[in-house]
């Protein structure tokens, strides 16, 4: 990990605080910088005008009482905040979208400017193609309104702040430590959030004003398959076969499933896995009338993604209920803003009440909503 050198960042802040601003924001930003490199104490000496005597000013044993702002807009921290704002949220986003989430893969996000909206469709025509006799005029095909309802998004966010003594002790590790462990928090929520709606635990469909259960023993379609274990490749065609039967509800006609993921809780975790990726399948043939007959062939599942974590196990509480389908065309997140920073104004009342030199608050908004329950399939023991 290499050092920046801060007394040459200082010179070419000097000489352009602009540019030099513009290129530590897209080094982070573009992840040639990485926050682990930076240091508190530095980055203020560096971009804080005076700085290393306002360092020295931090100690109170050297600065005689003498506050760090004497008077309002006195010290101009803006270039030390917005960089290590965007070094806090850099770090922040990392933690925020840890690998092992599962919800940037069980949802299409789709940005959004209201708190719940009705997501405009028109019905597909379905098959009205007519035979039309020489000279005589086409038929007309009518188009059938339909909308989905989505839920109201909510806000959640934190404030990391940065203190004196944070910058006088030059502690970013734990500034970092800080803002990473509460953003994976907010990461974990999330993923709590997603999966109770992707496994129907929450149930938010609403299509043309009319609510339901995201998955449905009978009714308007039918996506649960009850005896179903996940044992070998029959069960996940078991599974498969349901979108056969359902109809899209303007047309009549089967609705088209490409059916790619598998979701699981960890029990299932190495069967699902040893099914998939099997390099070839047995065949056996032991009727009665016919000599045993072995068949070989490679595995019809490799097009198949696995997903899995505790987190599934929690949401059901069954080790064997499992989930097949499509779940980015069945289910969105509706983001009215992802993972955002913003830093409150230099020298603010927090300064002098708990010596809190810069604050950074990280939000985010959004709610899960699902789009398409037939494009997803549930199966139990």
């Amino acid at each position: 990990m290499r050092a920046l050198n801060y007394r040459q960042l200082k010179r070419f802040y000097q000489l352009d605080p602009r540019r030099t601003c513009e290129d530590l924001l897209e080094g982070v930003q573009q992840g040639h910088l990485h926050a682990e490199e930076f240091s508190l104490r530095g980055l203020f000496e560096a971009l804080v005008e005076e700085g290393s005597e306002l360092v020295r000013l931090l100690d109170p044993r050297q600065s005689g009482g003498t506050s760090l702002v004497e008077a309002a807009g006195a010290v101009d921290t803006a270039a030390f905040s917005n960089i290590t704002g965007q070094i806090v949220y850099s770090h922040a986003l990392a933690a925020f979208r840890d690998p092992a989430f599962l919800w940037p893969h069980l949802v299409e996000t789709i940005p959004t400017q209201f708190s719940g909206e009705k997501i405009p469709g028109i019905g597909r025509l379905g098959d009205q193609a007519e035979t039309v006799a020489e000279g005589q005029p086409y038929p007309l095909a009518g188009l059938s309104e339909e909308y989905i309802q989505t839920p109201e998004t909510a806000k959640r966010g934190f404030i990391v702040p940065v203190t004196k003594e944070a910058i006088f002790f030059d502690r970013t590790g734990l500034v970092l430590r800080r803002a990473a462990e509460v953003a994976r928090w907010l990461g974990v929520n999330k993923e709590k959030r997603v999966l109770d709606v992707v496994l129907g635990l929450e149930n938010p469909y609403q299509r043309n004003g009319v609510a339901s259960s995201t998955y449905l023993n009978s009714g308007d379609w039918v996506n649960v398959k009850s005896s179903n274990e996940l044992v070998d490749w029959t069960n996940i065609e078991a599974a498969e076969l349901l979108f056969d039967a359902m109809t899209d509800p303007n047309t009549g006609e089967p609705v088209a499933i490409l059916p790619n993921t598998i979701i699981v809780p960890s029990a299932l975790k190495h069967t699902a896995r040893r099914i998939v990726r099997a390099t070839s399948v047995a065949h056996v043939d032991n009727s009665a009338t016919a000599d045993t007959v072995r068949t070989m062939s490679a595995s019809p599942l490799d097009d198949y993604r696995i997903l899995t974590s505790p987190y599934v196990k929690q949401a059901t509480n069954s080790d064997s209920t499992w989930f097949l389908g499509e779940p980015q065309r069945a289910f969105a997140y509706m983001e009215n803003w992802p993972l955002t920073v913003m830093h409150a104004p230099d020298n603010s009342e927090a300064d002098f009440t708990r010596d809190i030199v810069a604050r950074f608050k990280v939000s985010e908004r959004g709610a899960a909503a699902v789009l398409e329950p037939r494009r997803m399939v549930k199966c139990t023991e």
